[in-house]
């Protein structure tokens, strides 16, 4: 079911977007050479706990994974692209990170992702964040009350294709509010002035995630991790939005 809010709900959400970016922000901080991502995860739960917030993924458990996820923080690694279960890894010099964050505040959910290279970058993973983040500004850019969700896919998809990209459809963005997954699905790609009307009151997660080489993934042993088919790495970026009169609010912004 596809839900509106109102204004006093939309500014409950607030707090959760806020707190969302604060996270993303101490972690992107945080990450570097050498550094676990399980001291991540534990980093993030921490400010969870202090916050007195309720993460969404501990016992996230979807039809496509293998169990209760487990851990607060996705966070996925080169080659793995969306959905990354922290193990014992330790990040090393040119590792391409990506980091995906969603949790409940007084009930209301926030979702939001980032990527950053680690230590010395590669220019081309430097393009290749910098391609989801455009994308994703365009694809907000679109979320304007008498568009259509197609505008938003459609917007997203033709920065991939500039930039040379094919795009994966099997996983995109959603409905956020109480859940952190709702209709609708915002596709990564699509035809303009298609699809659901877009109205005031409509909160989504719009979420970008590309790879360099393919448009197709393949699940890591650990039943969640979603890599790349061809090993190529991936990266991601997310903010959760709400569609106003006046425009798009972004609620995770940081």
């Amino acid at each position: 079911m596809i839900e509106l809010f109102n204004d006093r709900e939309i500014d409950a959400m607030r707090p959760a977007g806020v707190f969302v970016g604060e996270v993303l922000t101490a972690l992107r901080a945080a990450a570097g050479v050498g550094v676990n991502l399980l001291e991540l995860d534990a980093l993030a739960a921490k400010m969870i706990a202090e916050r007195g917030a309720t993460s969404c993924y501990v016992d996230y458990h979807p039809s496509f994974g293998a169990m209760p996820f487990g851990k607060v923080l996705c966070t996925s690694v080169n080659d793995a692209v969306l959905h990354g279960l922290p193990y014992d890894y330790v990040l090393a010099n040119g590792d391409l990170l990506s980091v995906d964050f969603a949790c409940s505040v007084d009930g209301w959910v926030a979702d939001s992702a980032t990527s950053v290279a680690v230590g010395t970058a590669r220019p081309e993973d430097l393009a290749l964040i910098r391609t989801t983040e455009v994308a994703l500004e365009a694809g907000i850019a679109a979320a304007v009350v008498g568009n259509k969700m197609g505008d938003i896919s459609a917007a997203i998809g033709d920065v991939a294709r500039a930039a040379g990209l094919s795009v994966n459809l099997q996983f995109g963005g959603h409905g956020v509010g109480r859940t952190m997954h709702g209709d609708p699905h915002v596709s990564n790609d699509g035809r303009p002035g298609r699809g659901l009307p877009l109205k005031a009151g409509l909160v989504i997660a719009i979420e970008p995630w590309f790879m360099h080489g393919t448009d197709e993934i393949y699940t890591d042993p650990d039943g969640w991790t979603l890599r790349s088919a061809d090993g190529s790495r991936g990266a991601h970026s997310e903010h959760t939005i709400a569609i106003t009169p006046d425009g798009p609010l972004v609620l995770t912004a940081r």
